[in-house]
């Protein structure tokens, strides 16, 4: 027995089996010997071992392994002794007994595994006995059940219809009562209870009693009273024992609040951040912002759930989206069209009640009435500015998210109201937009409608019930809510007309749900707790539900949030996949596109290509920097004197030049210098050393557009912004200032200082000279025409205006060399004379003829002359240190041109310092402004920025960052599961 109860007798057994098998096997002699011995001998031997078999397992000791008696297995077989038989029977148990180790492992572990389970499922089970105070006592029920079955016994009811179904199911509620009754608390944890629901409230009977024939009605009054009054009353318990089990639910779920809540704030509140901006509601408001904004030329639609909530106009849409976001949060209006845009509402739980837009980053505080009437405006301000001019209504989305504790996780979708009139103030196709954009977003096949129905008008003059079934048919995505419950009853509504329409026999529709709620008094000051209060107050006194055309489940917004919740994120779940691989399938198009067309580029969108375009400008900006003083003075120096020499020849020199005396040209060339100082030449130097800026700008430019590493297609981007940069700047006028200083007291000074500056200015002057003796000489020829030599080489000839110039200057030239010292200007006489002379050779000429060809006549004359005299000067340093006494020549006009000469260099010096200093990093400032500016302006980069090349890149830009979004939802959403 020992070996039995310790698992070793199987064993044993088997090795005793197998040695003897092995004793047949390699020792067969021995038993072909055994048989041929004789009878008594045999007889001797078998009884023997069997004597020695039975003792050993009668001992259950194992057998002796030197014991080499060997014995075929036909001896037992055919021997009829009890022993051999029970020895058998042993060999037979053993190897049965093998299954047990199998048996007594898998009951101790079953049983293990079954304790453990029962002991979780026990913890995990709601503790209800708190309900044992509001339910009466075993003994009581039994009581009632009992009196309840003899008041049916007393009915005479029809054999079909609504009323003998629901008899049938009172009597088995009744049945099944006798042994006990059981009631089911749902979505206790979630804060989820609801009326309680039993069978003589769903059922809503009403029972007519009739006397049974046969007996009389005297005799039958007083017990028939009896049991209506108890029925009745029991009822009236049964109602109150719902109302207090709805309140305990109330009590619980705003405990669960607050220890929700608790427990948030008790974290990290950066960590609970970082989690609520990934929480999983948020990510799918996300992916339906990218979406909405999303345009293809793959014929990708938008087929993600969203609760579109459509509604005729003041049937209590928004009413009703403020009741399950749990905030007055939309503006508010009597009678007018109030929502005038699609709003997108994000609702998500969080610890504290907060709104905020997508695009910015205040957070209004919903408990706050301050930041409640501060939202109201701001949402109100967002839908004006995205309605047009000459429009009512504006298809621009405004996405809003709302958190707060106990909200329902959810995407709704506020649309403007359905209107059967437009009046005066809307556009003409108001009432044609409205039902456009209702219809398009009721079409997105996976979209939850939301239809809204005002209780308190009649049925038939509802509209937007017959747009719903037009899309909907089936209503298998349809939640049908009656608002202004209240209203009706209080005047006076069939409650058949309102069960039918919660049963959905009264409108031409089908739908999922239909709900029945109160979403205020008409007190647009009232909060949330006040109409939700007025809510269930008005439902438990409601006679529209003591009488059974309410039914408990189709009651309250909070109910409504709970199924709306519900039905949204089983659509999610059914639809994101296929979604998520539609927009795979449409990458794959895109990229492909992209490799065959621009197989050597990146993928850049506009705003990346803008950023490499900011690059290269800005890069192009600090290399204005790099310029040399000397070549900044150089472009300076010679764009201010082609700037000024006109005046300094026609207003300065030339007026002074007629002088008589020395004395009389320098004060004339020290009052026009002054004047000119004071009024123009700082301010002409200013637009000098600007254009000088931009010249050198554009060439920086220019340069880097022609390297190899350049793309063409950020020319338009480096134009506009370089126009607009410098078409921004301007000069410091602090600058502007300082530099009419230096130039005044440049032009004053008339002291040549040395040698060396003297024959500068001759250089100066003589250069100047002879390259406006190279454009009088242009102008000449152009008056006279070609000369003798041109005529025969080039074979060209004169016409007869140029042949008369030619000898109207035959003319003019004898007056000059009549008087070297002649002035600019000729007298009426010798304006005469020569018309005189020029009619002697047959041509005739008027005044202002002669006069157009006397100035640039007298101009090369002048300047041949000044030219001699700067020659003549260029050893005349001695005499103007001397003072220019009567035997030297009188080289004033090169003390002019050094005076000219050395404003030009201080004033290129100036500008040059102040470009350097103080306008390249202002510039460079403003080039950064105006990218900014582009980079926040849409129109103007996709303006700049254009092509195939570019729109591909974004759409598939777009498209990733789509599908890319969706697969961490779908991750998010299977690990939530």
């Amino acid at each position: 027995m020992n070996r039995l109860v310790n698992g070793k007798f199987g064993p044993c057994c088997s090795q005793v089996l197998k040695h003897r098998r092995s004793l047949v096997r390699y020792h067969p002699e021995q038993i072909c010997h055994t048989a041929r011995q004789s009878s008594i001998l045999k007889h001797t031997m078998h009884e023997r071992t069997l004597q020695i078999l039975v003792l050993r397992y009668s001992t259950l000791t194992r057998i002796n392994k030197f014991d080499a008696t060997p014995r075929p297995k036909i001896v037992y077989i055919r021997t009829q002794n009890p022993r051999m038989v029970a020895g058998v029977a042993v060999r037979a148990v053993s190897r049965l007994l093998k299954l047990r180790y199998l048996v007594l492992g898998g009951a101790v572990a079953g049983g293990t595994t079954l304790k453990v389970k029962y002991e979780a499922w026990k913890e995990k089970f709601p503790d209800l006995s708190w309900m044992d105070e509001y339910m009466p006592d075993s003994e009581g029920l039994r009581g009632a059940v009992s009196g309840f079955q003899k008041f049916i016994s007393h009915f005479n009811l029809p054999e079909k219809g609504w009323l003998k179904r629901n008899v049938n199911s009172i009597k088995g509620f009744v049945a099944d009562s006798s042994q006990g009754l059981s009631f089911q608390s749902q979505g206790l944890n979630e804060g989820r209870g609801s009326f309680l629901t039993g069978a003589v409230k769903e059922s809503g009977i009403h029972i007519t009693m009739k006397a049974p024939e046969g007996s009389s009605s005297s005799s039958s009054k007083d017990p028939k009273r009896e049991e209506w009054d108890r029925l009745e009353q029991q009822k009236e318990e049964f109602l109150e024992a719902q109302l207090r089990y709805q309140r305990e639910i109330e009590r619980l779920e705003r405990e669960n609040r607050q220890l929700k809540k608790a427990l948030l704030l008790k974290g990290d509140r950066s960590s609970f951040s970082r989690r609520e901006k990934k929480s999983l509601i948020d990510m799918y408001s996300e992916v339906l912002d990218e979406l909405s904004g999303y345009d293809n030329s793959y014929n990708t639609q938008d087929h993600l759930p969203r609760v579109v909530v459509v509604g005729d106009q003041s049937a209590g849409k928004t009413s009703v989206l403020e009741m399950v976001a749990q905030a007055r949060i939309f503006p508010r209006g009597s009678g007018e069209m109030m929502t005038r845009s699609p709003v997108k509402v994000t609702l998500s739980e969080g610890p504290q009640h907060v709104a905020q837009f997508k695009d910015s980053d205040r957070q209004f505080d919903l408990t706050q009435e301050k930041e409640l009437v501060a939202l109201r405006q701001e949402i109100e301000l967002r839908m004006k500015n995205s309605v047009k001019d000459g429009q009512t209504v504006s298809s621009d989305v405004i996405s809003l998210s709302v958190r707060g504790p106990g909200i329902q996780r959810m995407v709704l979708v506020d649309l403007p109201g359905i209107i059967s009139t437009v009046t005066s103030g809307m556009a003409a196709d108001t009432k044609e937009s409205i039902h456009d954009m209702l219809t398009h977003y009721m079409s997105n096949p996976n979209a939850i409608i939301l239809c809204i129905q005002d209780g308190a008008i009649d049925a038939e003059r509802s509209i937007v019930t017959e747009l719903v079934s037009d899309i909907d048919k089936e209503g298998k995505r349809t939640i049908f809510v009656l608002t202004k419950v209240d209203l009706a009853e209080k005047a006076s509504t069939n409650p058949n007309r309102i069960k039918q329409i919660l049963d959905g026999k009264l409108f031409p529709m089908k739908a999922l749900g239909y709900f029945a709620v109160v979403t205020g008094k008409g007190n647009l000051n009232d909060s949330i707790d006040d109409i939700r209060k007025y809510e269930q107050e008005f439902f438990r006194g409601s006679e529209l539900f003591r009488s059974g055309s309410l039914k408990p489940s189709q009651l309250t917004t909070q109910n409504l949030s709970f199924a709306v919740s519900d039905i949204f994120w089983q659509m999610v779940r059914g639809s994101i996949e296929q979604q998520a691989d539609t927009y795979k399938a449409s990458r794959f198009n895109l990229e492909t596109e992209w490799k065959n067309n621009f197989p050597r580029l990146r993928e850049l969108d506009r705003d990346e290509l803008f950023d490499k375009a900011r690059g290269e400008l800005l890069d192009v900006t600090m290399a204005l920097g790099e310029i040399t003083p000397k070549h900044w003075e150089d472009a300076i120096s010679k764009l201010l004197w082609k700037r000024v020499s006109n005046h300094v020849f026609k207003n300065i020199y030339l007026p002074a030049a007629h002088s008589e005396d020395a004395g009389a040209f320098n004060t004339r060339v020290d009052i026009e210098l002054r004047n000119w100082a004071e009024q123009q030449l700082s301010k002409l130097s200013v637009e000098v050393g600007l254009q000088t800026l931009q010249n050198e700008f554009g060439t920086l430019v220019e340069q880097d557009s022609k390297k190899n590493d350049h793309d063409v297609i950020y020319d338009d981007v480096i134009s506009c912004v370089q126009t607009e940069s410098l078409s921004r700047h301007s000069w410091l006028p602090s600058n502007k200032e300082n530099l009419r200083v230096i130039q005044f007291n440049t032009l004053e000074d008339r002291s040549v200082h040395d040698k060396q500056q003297w024959d500068a200015a001759v250089q100066f002057m003589e250069g100047i000279l002879q390259e406006k003796m190279k454009e009088v000489d242009k102008n000449i020829n152009e008056l006279t025409g070609p000369s003798t030599t041109e005529k025969w080489v080039y074979w060209k000839s004169q016409s007869q205006e140029q042949n008369d110039r030619c000898k109207t200057k035959e003319e003019l030239d004898k007056i000059i060399q009549s008087d070297v010292k002649h002035k600019d200007t000729l007298t009426p006489d010798e304006v005469t004379t020569v018309r005189r002379n020029l009619f002697m050779k047959n041509v005739e000429v008027d005044d202002k003829f002669v006069q157009e060809t006397w100035n640039p006549i007298y101009r090369k004359h002048f300047l041949q002359r000044s030219l001699n005299l700067a020659q003549e000067c260029r050893k005349g340093f001695f005499h103007y240190q001397r003072g220019f006494n009567e035997t030297g020549p009188q080289c004033h006009d090169i003390v002019l041109f050094w005076r000219i000469q050395r404003m030009l260099h201080l004033t290129s010096n100036a500008l040059r310092q102040q470009i350097v200093n103080t306008e390249v990093r202002r510039l460079e400032k403003e080039v950064k402004e105006v990218l900014d500016d582009f980079m926040e302006d849409e129109k103007k980069k996709k303006k700049l920025l254009y092509g195939r090349r570019v729109e591909l890149a974004e759409e598939l830009k777009r498209v990733r960052r789509i599908q890319e979004k969706l697969e961490d939802f779908i991750a998010a959403l299977n690990k939530e599961k």
